[in-house]
C-alpha cells in the first residue's frame, strides 16, 4: 500500500512514499512532514527502506523531541533535524536538510569539523558552555553562543554511524549579562564624578571595556545657550578622529545627526558608515561597524538635552529591540551621572556662596566693632576726667550713669569682636591657672541681691577643687554672666541653682531654674524643672598629662 506525496527535494515532482519502512519518520509536525515529502532514495541516504536501524532508531527519538536536536550521519556528517532545531540553522532552512555539514557550516568548520571527526573516530562525547560560534544564518556573520553536545551513535558491531547534536542557544543570555555588567561598571564609575565632563569622560573610558556590543561612541555636551555640542575630551574611541567634528553648531545639519537628535529629542539611526566615514575602527571583529545609534540624552527629571551619544552597531548583531533597549539604558545612565555632577557642582556653588556670605559678615563685624570702639573710647576719656572734677552729687550721678552705660556699650562691642574673631578663627583664648571656685563664687556673688529682691531662691554650691583649672578668666566670666542672666530673666517663681562639680577629668558647671526651661529638641542636657545649661572646663592635672 502507498499513498501519493510531493516532494520538495525533487525539484516539484511527485513519488509514490510507500507506507512501509516510514515509522521512523513518523513524528513532528513541519520537519516530519518535509521529511515524510522527500524523495530520498536520490540522497546519500538512499531509500529509507534501507536505512540502519540506528539511524531509524535516533532519527524517531529526533523528530519527536521537543529539545533541539540534529544529527550528523556518517562520514559526510549528512544533516537532519527537528523543529526545536530548525531556528538555529536560520535561512539556510530547508536548503540545508540531507546535506554534507561542510556545506551547511562553511564559516565555523575549522571549529566543528575536526571535532565531529574525533567523535567519530573514538566514540567520545563532546560538550561545551555558551560557546561562541561566528553564524552566518541570516545574511551576515553573526555573534551567536551556544551550550551544545555531539554524542556518537553506535551502529552494529560497535562501529560509530554518526553524532548526535543536542544544542541549546545561549546568544540572549550571554549578550544581556554583558550588558547589565556594564551597566554597572558604567554605574559604578561614574558615580564619583564631580563635573558633567568628568562623568562623561569616566562613561567613554567604561565604554571601551564593551567594544563587542559598542564598537565606537562619541559623547557630546551641549553648551547651557543650546547652540553648540561640544565632544568630550578623551570621548573618541575613533581612530580616524577627522570624521568627528569638536563643535557641532545644533542650528545646523552635521553628518552624525547629532543637531537632529538634538532639536527632535527622538534617536536616529546611521546606515552604511563605511560608505560615510570610510573604515571606522572599535570593533572587535573583523568587518567594520555598518551602523550607529545617535541617542539624546535628558537629564533626569528635565525635558532639556543635556547631551547626545553616538553609539556604534555591533557589525554583527542584529538592531533589535533588546539592543536598542540596552542603547537607552547606556543614554540613561550618562543622564544620571550628568545629573548628579551638575547637582554636586550646584551644592559646590552654594557653599562657596554660603562661605562668602560668613566671610563678608565676619568681616562686617570686625569693621563695625572697630567703628564702635573708637568714639566710645573717645566719650569715656572726658567722662572719667568730668567725673573726677565734678563737684555737684546731682552732675556727679548724671555723669555715673553716662560712664555706666558706656562702660556696658564697649563690654558688648567688644564681645562682638570677639565674635567676629571667633567666625574667622583668629580668637586667641589666654588660658591660666585659676582658682575656679573662689572666681564662680564671686561672679554668682554679684547676682545674688537682684535675684533675692525677685522673690527668687539663689542656691550656689560649689566643690572645693584641690587643683586649678586652666581657663580663659574672661570668657569664663562671660559664660557664667550669661547663663545667670538667662536663668532670671526667664524664670518668674521658685529658684536658681548654680552648681560647680570636679571629676577626674573634668570641672561641670550648671545652671538650673524653674523657668520656662530649654526645649530638649535644642538642648544637650536633659531639663531639671524649668532648664538646665552646663559646660565643662579641663583640670589642671589633666591638660599637663
Amino acid at each position: 500500500m502507498s499513498e501519493q506525496r510531493s516532494s520538495s527535494g525533487s525539484k516539484g515532482k511527485t513519488f509514490d512514499v510507500p507506507s512501509e519502512g516510514y515509522e521512523c519518520l513518523m513524528g513532528g509536525e513541519e520537519m516530519g512532514l518535509l521529511m515524510r515529502s522527500y524523495d530520498w532514495s536520490n540522497t546519500p541516504f538512499g531509500a529509507v527502506e534501507q536505512w540502519t536501524q540506528s539511524l531509524r532508531s535516533t532519527l524517531s527519538i529526533c523528530l519527536n523531541s521537543r529539545f533541539p536536536i540534529a544529527i550528523y550521519w556518517g562520514t559526510e556528517n549528512l544533516l537532519l533535524y527537528n523543529d526545536a532545531w530548525r531556528p538555529i540553522i536560520g535561512d539556510k532552512h530547508p536548503w540545508a536538510l540531507g546535506r554534507p555539514a561542510r556545506e551547511v557550516w562553511s564559516e565555523i568548520w575549522n571549529t566543528i569539523g575536526p571535532e565531529l571527526t574525533g567523535v567519530l573516530a573514538t566514540g567520545k562525547g563532546t560538550f561545551h558552555n555558551d560557546e561562541l560560534l561566528s553564524m552566518r544564518r541570516f545574511g551576515y556573520t553573526e555573534e551567536c553562543y551556544f551550550d551544545y553536545t555531539f554524542n556518537p551513535i553506535q551502529g552494529e558491531k560497535g562501529v560509530v554511524d554518526g553524532i548526535i547534536n543536542i544544542v541549546s542557544e545561549t546568544t540572549y543570555r550571554v549578550l544581556n549579562d554583558r550588558r547589565a555588567r556594564l551597566l554597572r561598571e558604567v554605574a559604578s564609575k561614574t558615580g564619583s564624578a564631580k563635573t558633567a565632563e568628568e562623568a562623561c569622560a569616566l562613561m567613554i573610558s567604561t565604554l571601551q571595556s564593551d567594544r563587542a556590543d559598542i564598537p565606537f561612541s562619541l559623547l557630546y555636551l551641549i553648551d547651557a545657550d543650546g547652540k553648540r555640542a561640544r565632544l568630550c575630551r578623551g570621548a573618541a574611541i575613533v581612530d580616524n578622529h577627522s570624521i568627528s567634528s569638536s563643535v557641532i553648531d545644533l542650528d545646523a545639519e552635521d553628518d552624525w545627526l547629532v543637531a537632529t537628535a538634538a532639536r527632535s529629542a527622538k534617536p536616529q539611526i546611521i546606515h552604511h558608515l563605511v560608505t560615510r566615514f570610510g573604515h571606522i575602527a572599535g570593533s572587535p571583529w573583523a568587518e567594520p561597524p555598518q551602523k550607529a545609534v545617535i541617542l539624546p540624552i535628558a537629564a533626569t527629571g528635565q525635558s532639556k538635552i543635556a547631551g547626545v551619544l553616538v553609539a556604534g552597531v555591533s557589525p554583527r548583531l542584529e538592531l533589535d529591540e533588546n539592543y536598542r533597549d540596552f542603547f537607552s539604558q547606556v543614554a540613561g545612565q550618562i543622564a544620571i551621572a550628568i545629573a548628579n555632577a551638575q547637582s554636586y557642582e550646584q551644592e559646590r556653588q552654594r557653599a562657596e556662596q554660603l562661605a562668602e556670605l560668613d566671610r563678608a559678615k565676619t568681616v562686617f563685624f570686625s569693621n563695625v566693632s572697630h567703628e564702635f570702639r573708637t568714639p566710645l573710647t573717645l566719650m569715656l576719656g572726658p567722662t572719667e576726667d568730668a567725673l573726677r572734677e565734678a563737684q555737684d552729687s546731682e552732675q556727679r550721678d548724671r555723669l555715673e550713669l553716662i560712664h555706666r552705660n558706656a562702660l556696658r556699650l564697649q563690654k558688648l562691642v567688644n564681645t562682638l569682636l570677639d565674635f567676629s574673631r571667633i567666625e574667622a578663627g583668629r580668637i586667641e583664648a589666654v588660658y591660666e591657672p585659676t582658682d575656679l571656685t573662689t572666681l564662680t563664687m564671686d561672679l554668682a556673688g554679684m547676682f545674688r541681691s537682684t535675684i533675692e529682691r525677685a522673690g527668687l531662691g539663689f542656691r550656689v554650691e560649689c566643690d572645693a577643687l584641690l587643683e586649678p583649672a586652666y581657663v580663659d578668666r574672661e570668657m569664663w566670666e562671660k559664660i557664667v554672666l550669661n547663663l545667670l542672666s538667662n536663668a532670671f530673666k526667664f524664670t518668674l517663681e521658685g529658684e536658681i541653682a548654680l552648681e560647680l562639680h570636679a571629676d577626674d577629668k573634668q570641672i561641670q558647671l550648671e545652671v538650673c531654674d524653674t523657668g520656662t526651661g530649654i526645649p530638649a529638641s535644642e538642648s544637650d542636657t536633659p531639663s531639671k524643672a524649668g532648664g538646665l545649661m552646663s559646660v565643662t572646663a579641663p583640670r589642671a592635672d589633666v591638660l599637663a598629662k
